[in-house]
This record gives structure tokens, sequence and C-alpha cells, in this order.
């Protein structure tokens, strides 16, 4: 379904809350990736939100939240390592994709407040137990 504006940039840029079910037996942390498939840059879909390393025990990210889970890390996105969620911008046109993708992983990645995108894929490699996706569609805002 369509992405609230008060979870995108042109209002509010709250982060709209994720939950998943439990990741099987061997999961020690979760990894989370938000993209536009809708939008490129230096040709890959435009990275808006990462975070990783969150226990294990969590399987929801609430609506609102300002801090991480304890131990988990904000990852990159498109404005470059360590950034908090970066919610639709979507530009003028049809409706876009964006993807909230949850990883169950058999470890934890290094604890690198400057991982890269590239960084983090090369480090989950090989450790992904489970995997689940829902997309949300953002639209330019109406004028005001």
């Amino acid at each position: 379904g369509d992405i609230p504006f008060e979870n995108t940039q042109y209002r509010g840029n709250v982060f709209p809350g994720l939950s998943w079910s439990a990741g099987p037996a061997g999961t020690k942390s979760y990894a989370v990736i938000m993209q536009d498939a809708d939008a490129l840059a230096r040709g890959a879909p435009i990275l808006h939100w990462t975070m990783f390393n969150i226990p294990a025990t969590v399987t929801k990210l609430d609506s609102g939240m300002t801090s991480v889970p304890t131990g988990a890390l904000n990852g990159p996105n498109i404005r470059g390592p360590n950034h908090a969620y970066m919610g639709p911008r979507t530009p003028a046109g049809p409706k876009h994709r964006y993807h909230f993708q949850v990883f169950a992983l058999d470890t934890t990645l290094p604890s690198d407040s400057a991982m890269t995108y590239e960084n983090m894929i090369a480090a989950m490699k090989g450790h992904v137990l489970a995997s689940g996706e829902v997309i949300g569609l953002g639209q330019v805002a109406p004028a005001q």
C-alpha cells in the first residue's frame, strides 16, 4: 500500500515501524535494508536506510523509533555510513516501490559505524538463514 506522507521526507520523515517473524534456529542477528527500486543512483537502487546487528530477540522496530536497539547500528544509505531512517522523497511521476527487506543472519556483522553498503553485503554473504520483504508505494506529496 501507500506509504503515509508522515513517513516521507515531505512530512515528518518519521520511521513507519516494521515487524517480522522470528528467524530460524541459529539466528544471531537481523539486518534491514530499505531501497527505492524505481530510481537509480550510480547504477543501483537508491539506498534509503539500513540497520544491522539487530539482536535475534528483536522482531519489531516501533513506529517513530528515534534510537536503535541495544547492539544494533544504523548502516549506510545514499548519503554515506551511519545514517538513521531516510524516508521516501518520490519525484513527480508514477509511484515508486520502496523495498523493506529483513535478513536473519547466523552471525553479527563487524561493528563498524563507517560500514559501506558494499562491505555490509559482503559481510552478509553466506550468512543469510532467511529473508522477507514488504513493499510500500511512495508518491510525490500533493500541493499544499
